[in-house]
């Protein structure tokens, strides 16, 4: 089969907030993909295989074999480097950011971060919510990203691309 007709390939680890954003662009284009799982946390991402390493030689999630091409996007762990302190770091981070885009969807927000339309704001918008409930942010002083993100979850892309429900999602994580 010719490259250029053969099915993208995703490389993914089902809690990539960078992978899930092109898990749901792919879905809300209608673009089928084979999923290609890469646990970048077992042994410390020692388990690596030689073909994804020949595939990203950052090691790094998501790739996407496509019409011939690899398009790769670097995904540093760097909340690995803090230790202990990672979840208040994570969440001083997350909070800070939310109550900037919080003001700002004030002024843009429709149904969605800006107007009625998904955008690539939205795609971003959902992980870090995510993420937000991964490292315990109280998100009640945020009611426009709440409802967004409540309005978003209720499409079909972003439910079927949520991290619960991946190949590689250990099944105490699935939803």
């Amino acid at each position: 089969m010719c490259a250029a007709l053969a099915k993208p390939v995703l490389y993914t680890y089902f809690r990539s907030s960078c992978t899930w954003r092109v898990r749901i662009a792919l879905a809300l284009k209608g673009i089928a993909y084979d999923s290609a799982p890469v646990n970048l946390v077992k042994d410390g991402g020692q388990q690596l295989t030689p073909e994804f390493q020949a595939v990203n030689p950052m090691q790094q999630v998501p790739a996407l074999k496509i019409d011939g091409i690899t398009l790769s996007q670097s995904n540093l762990t760097v909340l690995e480097q803090f230790g202990e302190k990672k979840q208040e770091w994570a969440k001083n981070c997350i909070s800070r950011g939310f109550k900037a885009l919080e003001q700002i969807l004030r002024e843009t927000a429709g149904r969605y971060c800006v107007g009625d339309e998904v955008t690539m704001a939205d795609l971003c918008l959902v992980p870090q919510v995510f993420n937000a409930g991964r490292f315990k942010v109280d998100l009640t002083p945020f009611p426009t990203i709440n409802r967004i993100n409540k309005a978003l979850l209720e499409l079909e892309a972003f439910q079927t691309s949520h991290p619960s429900r991946q190949p590689d999602t250990p099944s105490e994580l699935r939803a």
